[in-house]
């Protein structure tokens, strides 16, 4: 049978003391006048089920002799803090007994009170120190974690520079380091809604809801701005810079000026208690934004679905709570600045880029739009291949970066057309301008010498003859003149037709030859009809480039890449010059500038060499071809990749998605 006796019990540092002696048991009376509370009393003979009176909350203090040592449970001191005093003749007591850490002292005999007393004052101040050092220790382990979580947090933010993703990730991360059910972010606007600080001047300033996440709850949010006063809770913070931290918000503070809109518990059968609303301050200490916190979990796995979970796991925000979410706050607050002056940066970048592309076509008008479209095919045939689930390339993904690298490249693949001369740029022509009007002058000039001739004959023979003799011959002179005019317009169209950068027709070399070969008699001198260069100019067979000219506009592939080259890049989009440097390579190794084959041309710039060549074929914008019908196009693109000039797969792509519908 146990005898139970407790003084004032104190659970975090009582002493239980269990004497296990047979015989006259100790005085109670005189133990509390010597030790005073915190202690706890048991007496218990029987050793072998001691584990019942065990207690896991206390530090148990048991009084035995050597036979009750020998017979206690082993497996209890597992389970439970113990310390013995052992009553044994010290004959009994060996040298392993004495070094054994759970024995606090010995006697040979029943002790007495005082004898207890000191030893059980003992423990306690042991047992107070050691609890005191544990609980140091646990602080500090909580500590050290919760500054290596705020480092590894910090470091995330810092890593994300889309602004959405950013907020969601803020929000999460300070609904996880506090435990918190749910939570809400708010941003400090301007009323247009550019993002701002309070510390800031110029126009009105609101506060927008941004983002909203609950635990326990499926809930839909939807944005929206609101004034920023002292009317609400965010708004107080906003404005004051202060923390509120709120046990029950059911109860709010005397003389408070804020409420609480309790419309979203009403709605969803939630309930709101405890409420912690820190503001997110820059580096120059401006309030940028709030983030509110709602419900501090026992436990971050529990979900609140029944209405006594509130009360059940439900607490108030500490202090520590209160130092992490501040921090958390600062780091999100220099995180969101981060993120809108790399958007800024970008914006910056980006219209660079534009102006660049808006200067490359302003030199060749005829172009207008033709990077911007290249640039959206692209960027569709990369997303296409993301989602690809077979074929060579269903184990790729470009990211984020990679997609504003390919989105750039294709920008400014063109942009070294800057460099090339502009007469050559926007020859629309085999002949250029001024060449055909030389020709076409100089066949007026003959046209003019033949009719002044044919005048000078038809006068000479009205001299000799007279009137009506010379009439006789007067229509072979007209015939003649006439058949000379005509051969000289039916040189000059063929010389129109040969001009045009079509494909050369079957016989029209053979009759610029002919022409060259012709020549006209000005007074002893000769004029030719075609000087060779005019001739040469005019047997182009495709297109309106010499080999000269051409080489001249290939050399835009190289300015381009050096321009490029000389552009700082960020790691991410180092590769913009090498892309755009391949754009008109060919797997075969027919392409230039450098001849490479296969893989060693970046996927991306056999990408933009399909897009290239569509809008090429297909733009209703070039002064020396009409608009090519999109099936015609592909056509001419699939003949390319059956004599290996174009990568199949992405063809592939680019045709069953019907990606080339995306600039129609």
């Amino acid at each position: 049978m146990a005898e139970n006796t407790e003084l004032i019990p104190d659970e975090k540092e009582s002493i239980q003391f269990i004497d296990c002696l047979r015989g006259k048991p100790l005085n109670d009376e005189v133990l509390r006048e010597l030790l005073g509370a915190g202690f706890h009393f048991v007496k218990y003979d029987e050793v072998t089920d001691i584990g019942a009176q065990l207690d896991s909350e206390r530090m148990n203090v048991i009084l035995l002799n050597k036979e009750q040592f020998n017979q206690f449970p082993t497996d209890a001191t597992s389970y439970f803090r113990v310390r013995f005093l052992l009553v044994a003749e010290e004959s009994e007591i060996s040298s392993d007994l004495l070094d054994y850490d759970l024995i606090l002292d010995w006697y040979k005999q029943s002790p007495g009170e005082k004898e207890i007393a000191f030893a059980l004052l003992k423990v306690r101040s042991e047992f107070r120190m050691k609890s005191e050092l544990s609980r140091l220790q646990k602080q500090i382990y909580i500590a050290q974690k919760n500054l290596a979580e705020l480092n590894k947090i910090g470091a995330s933010l810092n890593s994300e520079h889309d602004l959405d993703r950013l907020l969601d990730l803020i929000l999460e991360k300070c609904l996880e380091i506090t435990f918190s059910d749910a939570g809400s972010l708010y941003l400090v606007i301007e009323e247009e809604g550019t993002l701002s600080s309070l510390n800031s001047g110029g126009r009105e300033k609101k506060l927008h809801f941004k983002i909203s996440k609950n635990q326990s709850r499926e809930v839909a949010f939807t944005e929206f701005r609101m004034d920023i006063s002292s009317k609400s809770i965010s708004g107080s913070v906003a404005l004051t810079g202060e923390i509120l931290n709120i046990e029950d918000v059911h109860f709010l503070p005397k003389g408070s000026t804020y409420s609480w809109n309790k419309s979203f518990d009403e709605n969803n059968g939630y309930n709101t208690k405890s409420m912690l609303t820190v503001p997110m301050k820059n580096a120059k200490d401006e309030v940028i934004g709030v983030v509110q916190l709602i419900n501090k979990k026992v436990n971050p796995r529990i979900k609140l679905t029944a209405s006594e979970d509130f009360d059940k796991y439900v607490r108030t925000y500490s202090k520590s709570d209160e130092a992490l979410a501040v921090s958390l706050a600062a780091q999100a607050a220099v995180a969101i600045d981060n993120a809108k002056l790399y958007k800024r940066i970008t914006d910056l970048f980006e219209g660079f880029i534009r102006a660049s592309v808006t200067a490359i076509e302003s030199r060749d008008p005829t172009t207008s739009g033709h990077s911007e479209r290249v640039s959206t095919l692209c960027v569709e045939m990369a997303k296409a291949i993301n989602i690809e689930k077979s074929g060579v390339y269903s184990d790729m993904f470009f990211t984020d970066a990679q997609l504003r690298e390919i989105k750039y490249a294709a920008l400014l693949h063109d942009f070294g057309k800057i460099g090339v001369k502009e007469n050559v740029l926007v020859k629309a022509k085999k002949l250029y301008p001024f060449e055909l009007d030389t020709i076409h002058y100089r066949y007026e000039y003959i046209k003019k010498c033949i009719e002044l001739d044919h005048s000078k004959r038809k006068n000479d023979l009205l001299l000799a003859y007279g009137n009506k003799a010379a009439s006789e011959h007067m229509e072979n002179l007209d015939s003649e003149m006439f058949r000379k005019l005509k051969e000289m317009d039916t040189f000059f169209n063929i010389i129109l037709r040969a001009n045009e950068p079509t494909v050369l027709e079957e016989g029209h070399f053979e009759k610029l030859q002919e022409i060259g070969q012709t020549g006209f008699n000005d007074k002893g001198n000769r004029i030719e009809l075609l000087s060779p260069l005019e001739i040469q100019r005019l047997s182009i067979k495709r297109g309106s480039l010499a080999e000269d000219e051409r080489v001249e506009i290939e050399t835009h592939v190289t300015h381009t890449f050096r321009f490029l080259s000389k552009i700082p890049w960020t790691d991410d989009l180092r590769g913009v010059p090498a892309v755009a440097y391949a754009h008109h390579e060919k797997l075969d190794g027919s392409g230039y500038p450098r001849q490479i084959h296969g893989n060693d041309i970046p996927i991306q710039a056999r990408i933009m060499t399909i897009a290239d060549i569509f809008d090429a074929l297909t733009a209703s914008d070039r002064p020396y071809k009409k608009a090519m019908p999109a099936e015609k196009a592909l056509t001419i693109l699939e003949d390319e990749v059956k004599v290996k000039k174009l990568d199949p797969e992405i063809f592939k792509l680019f045709v069953g998605r019907q990606l080339y519908k995306k600039v129609m």
